[in-house]
Formats: C-alpha cells, structure tokens, sequence
C-alpha cells in the first residue's frame, strides 16, 4: 500500500479558516497537497459597491497557502458556475421554488467542475472543508462510500453534499469531518494562520455581502401585486385541508384526531423529535392508493376573491370604491413581485396591524398574488406529506435505494440547520412520499429532502 507521500491531494481553498485547517491537516498527515482557489462569479453588475469579497479571499488563501508550505493555484469557474447554478437559481425563483444554490455547487462544481480541473493538474483526490464525514466499505459489487453527518452537531454539513454520486465521492476527502468548529478554531490560531480570525461567509457566497432579495431584484423584474390575509374561516369549508385532516386522522394508530400544525416556532428553538414511536399505522399507510398519497401530498390552495363596493366620501359625497368584508379574507398590502418572496418568509412584508407575526404561506406567481397567515401556528404554515418525483430521487447508495411498495423509517431534513425529523418513507410507482410524524413547517417547492438512517445520509431529492 502506497503511503500518504504518493497521493495528491488537492485541498480547494476558499481563504476561510475551515479549508485552511483542512490543508494544514493534510499536510501534516503526510499527503502531496497543492492548493487550488475557485473563482466562481464577477460579476460587478449585481455587488453592492465595494462587497464583493473574492479578491480578498483569494489573498487570504495565497497566504494560507504560502504559510503551510504549498503550491497555490487558481482557476476561473464562473462561467460554469453561472450556467450550472446561477442561471437554474433564477428559473426556479422565477417558478416560485426555492432552490438551494449550494447543494447545486457541490454537485454541479467542487465535485465536477473543479475536480476535473485538480485531476488535469495531478490530483488523485479534491478535498474541501466541509464538515461531515466520509466511510468506505466492501459491498457486494466493490467498495461503497458512505457520507456521514459531521461530528459537530451545529456545524454538521452533510446535507449540502446529498446529490453527489460514488464515483464523486470516491475522489473526494473531508479532512475536518470528525473535528468540532471551536477545535478547529484552536488549530488555525496555533499554526498562526492568516485564517484564525476570518468570520464565516454571510449572505450568497458568490455574490459577497448582498442578502438574496436585493440580488433577486436586479436581476427578476418587479411587479407590484396584492398581499392577502387568510383568515382561519378558510379552512372550515376548504376541501383539501378536510381530505388532508381525515386522511392523516384515519392513519392514527390510536384512532385519535390527527395533528394539522407544527410546533415548531424557529430553527434556532425547535422542539425535540417526536419520541413516541411513529403515530401511523404501517398496515394503514400501506392500503394507500398512489393517488391518495398524491393528494395527501398536495398542499392548500388558496383562491380567494374580492368584490368591491362603491361608496360617497366627504362633504362633496366624492363617489369612491372599496373591498366588500370577506369572511375569509383580506387584502392587507402590496408587494413587488411575488418570485422574489418564499414560504414561510416572515421578514421583508411590511404589514403592521398585527398582534403577532406574519408569514407567507403560499406565492402564487401566476396571478401574482402573496397569500400569508399571523401567527406561527397559523394552517398554512404546516405540512404532513410531501412527494419527490421519480425524476428527482437520488440515492447516494444505490444498494440501498428502495423498491416500489417499499416503506421505511428514516430521519428526515428539509433545511440545512433543521433538526432530523422522523418520517415514514413510502416509494410507489407516482414518487417517493415523505409522511412526517410531525407537521413540518414551511415547506417550499425546490428545497431538497434529504433522508438519514443514523449517521447516514443515504438519499435526497427535489420537493
């Protein structure tokens, strides 16, 4: 068996402290480690003056580079990167979904793109900082790789990397996956690396220090529409919301009334996983029809419409028109545009008037019409089921990948930092349904699911 000393391994060093100590590890280990920094957009239309931060970066990593003792390379991916991520990004805001750019960037770049470039320059592995871990075992046909969440439970990334394939994996290394954000922090800070200090990146990674709505604006074109209240009254003769409450109510194990909202307030304050085993009955979800799981799928729809009503104003009995009282609900305020807001949005509404906080639950882009609800428990807000088009499974490992008929217990997360969920997963021949023991909150076309057995992630796929 060849020693560290005959690998090359090319570490993709971003400038931030995670790549940094990845290289100095590596280093340390033994392997040939060169340096390789990605440059993935510049373009100077769509950055705030003076934000943009990949020169800076760039500068910070030549010194990284300089300070462990390695080569240091560069390579110019943006025009990739704008055709593979930026471009799919705009299409799917502009469909009312909500991707998730960074899962792309794996899948589409570090592991693609910028693999093929470290593999023209004699690497035998791309390593990156990111924080999960990697395990190869025998399986019947060969090795298999298995991602595994990182060891520090508030940093652990793995969900950024659930659509990478094995032979992806196969060259890949996660060289911090086993170390917790604050060791890492030690390490930089003892090896005197021009990194120790550098906060984490905010806000869109290849833009700089711009928030996603101001970039969504200049490139998406406003368009002003109606913000619309629903009001609870909704709901009492809404034919979806009784099939969905029925249906789940019928899958009960103790036959008991089914659980329509989540208590979920925050990511940052989530309540713990459900801990009394799963409340459906197996035998129940089984009988299912593949169009009874479409439809147990299928979201709220709202249509709510708005006659008006003419009026005399003033001394001069100015004639004026007005919305008629709806029972369902109101009018409440503008917006410019309804592809540039997502489910579950709290922030950038403005609309005053309310006791507790507003929240987007559903775009219909169409029409161009928000629709949004007060309160964190409001009904729109939850979901129980969600379905993954066949197109759009992925299973990391294929000798795990479900039959159809098949139903399985995993762990399931919508969001990066949202804790893992306990699902039921059912695979028929329509898609993959994801039936959650509790309502999810905010879920939002384009966001991908990932599913965990464990420590492992095992498969993710589009909503």
């Amino acid at each position: 068996m060849a020693d560290n000393g005959q690998i090359k391994v090319c570490i993709g060093l971003s400038g931030g402290v995670d790549s940094s100590v990845a290289a100095l590890l590596l280093k340390q280990q033994g392997y040939d480690v060169f340096a390789l920094f990605m440059q993935n957009w510049h373009d100077a239309s769509t950055t705030l003056h003076g934000d943009c931060e990949w020169e800076e970066d760039r500068f910070v990593a030549e010194l990284v580079a300089r300070k462990i003792g390695i080569p240091f390379y560069f390579v110019d991916l943006s025009k990739e990167y704008r055709q593979r991520v930026v471009d799919y990004m705009f299409d799917e805001y502009e469909k009312g979904r909500t991707p998730n750019p960074d899962v792309l960037c794996n899948r589409e770049i570090k592991f693609d793109a910028f693999l093929k470039c470290a593999k023209k320059l004699g690497a035998d592995y791309v390593a990156t900082g990111h924080y999960c871990r990697k395990e190869t075992v025998e399986g019947h046909d060969g090795p298999v790789h298995r991602i595994l969440a990182g060891s520090d439970p508030n940093k652990d990334q793995s969900y950024f990397l659930c659509q990478l394939t094995q032979d992806q994996l196969s060259q890949a290394m996660f060289p911090i996956g086993d170390i917790i954000k604050p060791e890492v922090r030690r390490i930089a800070h003892e090896a005197d690396l021009p990194s120790a200090d550098k906060k984490d990146s905010q806000g869109i990674c290849f833009v700089g220090k711009v928030d996603l709505p101001t970039f969504l604006q200049q490139k998406l074109k406003p368009c002003e529409g109606d913000v619309v209240e629903v009001f609870d009254a909704y709901y009492t003769e809404n034919e979806q919301y009784h099939f969905l409450k029925s249906t789940l109510g019928s899958l009960q194990k103790d036959g008991g009334e089914a659980k329509m909202i989540t208590d979920y307030i925050s990511e940052d304050k989530a309540l713990p996983v459900h801990m009394g085993g799963c409340p459906y009955d197996m035998a129940k979800i089984a009988e299912l029809s593949d169009d009874d799981l479409l439809r147990l799928s299928e979201p709220v729809k709202y249509d709510i419409k708005f006659e008006t009503e003419t009026y005399r104003s003033g001394r001069k009995h100015i004639k004026k028109t007005r919305y008629k009282d709806n029972p369902y609900g109101k009018i409440v305020g503008k917006h410019n545009g309804a592809q540039f807001y997502t489910i579950g949005q709290r922030k950038g509404l403005n609309i005053g008037g309310h006791q507790d906080s507003i929240f987007v639950i559903e775009t219909d882009i169409p029409s161009n019409i928000i629709y949004v609800g007060e309160g964190h428990t409001h009904k729109g807000l939850s979901r129980s089921c969600l379905r993954i088009d066949p197109s759009e499974i992925h299973w990391i490992r294929q000798d795990l990948a479900m039959a159809e008929g098949e139903i399985r217990r995993y762990r399931v997360r919508i969001r990066y930092r949202q804790p893992l969920q306990d699902a039921t997963v059912i695979n028929r021949q329509n898609g993959l349904y994801i039936l959650f023991d509790e309502p999810q909150r905010g879920i939002t076309p384009g966001q991908f699911a990932v599913w965990y057995d464990g420590d492992e992630m095992l498969g993710s796929g589009v909503i």
